[in-house]
């Protein structure tokens, strides 16, 4: 069946250094999955909140699904995560290091299910982020210059 990427959080390399990437399963509701097959979510403002011995997903928009009515969630609910006891102690250890925090990259489906992507990241400096604009900006610069020599 494969992957369909649902939604990407494009700003992420942006904004962060990423360090390490995890997958991890959603616990969600009914409308909720049928929403995010319909491609209606967004994380772009989305953290991963770790306490005690669970992870959670916070601040992600997941649209209401129309036909569900009454039946339907809170747009901006907390939703958990599912990952491995020793995933979730790796992470909270380094999230407790100074500057560490975790995102979700992309959430897809796979096989039917609902995954989201997560990173551990480390934020950026403004002269981070100039430097890697000016590297993209030289490469696309020689990218162009050797199209036109072929």
């Amino acid at each position: 069946m494969g992957i369909k990427v649902v939604a990407t959080n494009r700003k992420a390399k942006h904004e962060y250094f990423l360090l390490d990437t995890y997958e991890a399963g959603l616990v969600l509701k009914g409308s909720e999955i049928k929403s995010i097959r319909a491609g209606q979510v967004s994380i772009g403002q989305a953290y991963i909140s770790i306490e005690g011995n669970e992870a959670w997903l916070v601040n992600s928009h997941i649209a209401p699904y129309d036909v569900a009515n009454r039946f339907n969630h809170d747009p901006l609910r907390a939703r958990k995560l599912l990952l491995h006891a020793s995933e979730i102690r790796k992470l909270s250890d380094k999230v407790r290091q100074k500057g560490a925090t975790i995102i979700p990259l992309r959430i897809y489906l796979k096989d039917g299910k609902a995954k989201v992507e997560i990173a551990l990241a480390k934020g950026k400096k403004h002269y981070d982020k100039r430097a890697d604009i000016a590297k993209r900006d030289a490469q696309r610069e020689m990218d162009r210059r050797y199209k036109q020599t072929r």
